[in-house]
């Protein structure tokens, strides 16, 4: 009994104690948690921010005294921008990272009820901008109402318009990236003069074209892509003649979907529907060969070679994956492809290497240097756009795929200009280029019926 009576007085007094320190604790946290308010009698001081450096969206705290405890009356600028804040304790303040403040000055301000400002300071060291990667509209007019959409007429590119369906973009290779034509799946191709600030036409009298490539001196291949297997799908048309005049490359092809230019050897290569197989065109011989068999048919197929020539992607849209085809240096030909990234006939979403990232119908791509390669055996990442996921991913030459583009707030499709990754959203994007006179890319951005720019912050 004796000891059952000294169990029980010890089970109290440390229930007393437990009870104490939940008391003192409580009232510790409620005493932290009645912020002082600001005292115009005293300065306001910056100490310190955190982190030292980032971009538009990026956190920064700042640390100091005398902000007060309304974030109604306290005003941040950073390089002379308004800063969005989230919460402010009297030595403390939360805010978010505003775009284009380039110069990095901070200032903290208090006003009164009437917004004026009666104090402000500005911090000793600044903070430094990193610029981010953004997605804006380029060119044509985005119309909410579908019944008000109408093609852009030639002429101005500010003159009202947009682009009914672009599928594929070409650079003139003597436009020293001035020129760029695009296809629309279906109607007349067209071209921006980037120059002359104008869109143009090209008339080549087929019903569709899918892509555009051409010849190394110069001169614009075309494909019909058509449905009947009595018709040649390849044409040769002359810069001499302006492109009015053609000539047939090859024999009958059904379904081109894809073609490319071996950047070194210079022959011609396109990808049928139907056969879901690749053919090569030889310019010296006039002959048409069969390169490979695809592992699946009725595909539409579309090919990017390397500008080394080394290698080829096919991006497989039907069948949701990448394949890679290697370069032949001594039968001069493409050879057996073989997946690098994602699952034949399996579509979903998730970044990763090879199989294990998940694609949704991939269309057009670009191989873009990386610094950060610099004196690898392949310096380039490959861009391209994932339509049905509504984004532009990033391939390494290792075959890890990331997401560069689009998705941002916790979307999938939509319009949205802003940061490429936390804001930026589109509507099945198809066609993707990029201008390394203008360091930006550019992306036909299908549903929303414009044309996307994504460049870096400028001044």
């Amino acid at each position: 009994m004796k000891k059952k009576t000294k169990s029980n007085v010890w089970h109290i007094q440390w229930m007393l104690l437990a009870f104490a320190t939940l008391c003192f604790t409580g009232c510790k946290d409620d005493d932290e948690g009645l912020e002082e308010a600001f005292d115009p009698n005293k300065p306001i001081v910056v100490s310190d921010f955190s982190p030292k450096k980032g971009g538009a969206g990026s956190n920064l705290i700042l640390y100091g005294d005398n902000f007060g405890n309304d974030p109604s009356k306290v005003k941040v600028t950073i390089g002379g921008k308004d800063t969005r804040i989230v919460t402010v304790k009297n030595q403390s303040m939360y805010c978010i990272i505003p775009p284009k403040a380039y110069n990095g000055n901070i200032q903290v301000s208090v006003c009164d009820d009437n917004g004026e400002v009666i104090s402000s300071v500005e911090a000793e060291s600044t903070f430094e901008y990193e610029k981010k990667w953004m997605v804006s509209t380029a060119f044509g007019t985005y119309y909410e109402n579908g019944n008000e959409f109408f093609d852009m007429k030639d002429g101005p590119l500010d003159a009202g318009g947009g682009f009914g369906n672009v599928f594929w973009f070409s650079w003139d290779p003597e436009s020293d990236y001035n020129k760029l034509y695009f296809t629309n799946d279906g109607k007349t191709t067209r071209y921006l003069d980037l120059e002359k600030n104008e869109i143009g036409t090209f008339s080549h009298g087929f019903d569709r074209v899918t892509a555009i490539t051409w010849t190394l001196d110069g001169n614009m291949i075309v494909s019909h892509n058509h449905s009947s297997d009595t018709k040649p799908g390849n044409y040769l048309f002359t810069r001499a003649s302006n492109y009015t005049q053609k000539e047939t490359l090859g024999g009958y092809a059904r379904g081109v979907n894809g073609n490319m230019i071996h950047p070194i050897n210079g022959e011609l290569y396109y990808s049928r529907y139907r056969a879901g197989d690749m053919w090569k065109y030889d310019f010296e011989t006039g002959e048409s060969t069969l390169c490979f068999q695809n592992p699946y048919s009725g595909v539409g197929i579309y090919l990017v070679p390397h500008p080394s020539g080394k290698y080829a992607y096919m991006l497989e849209q039907e069948y949701y994956f990448i394949m890679r085809t290697d370069y032949d240096w001594i039968r001069k030909t493409f050879t057996t492809p073989y997946a690098i990234c994602g699952t034949g006939n399996s579509w979903g979403y998730s970044d990763g290497i090879g199989t294990h990232a998940q694609l949704n119908r991939p269309i057009q791509g670009v191989f873009v240097k990386n610094p950060a390669y610099a004196g690898q055996e392949d310096e380039y990442d490959f861009y391209f756009c994932d339509k049905n996921n509504h984004c532009v991913r990033i391939l390494t030459p290792n075959g890890r795929v990331t997401t560069f583009a689009g998705r941002g707030n916790n979307g999938t499709s939509g319009l949205l200009d802003g940061e490429v990754r936390t804001e930026a959203r589109f509507n099945e994007p198809r066609a993707l280029t990029f201008d390394p006179k203008r360091n930006c890319f550019y992306v036909g951005d299908g549903l929303n019926k414009i044309i996307r720019k994504i460049a870096k912050e400028t001044e």
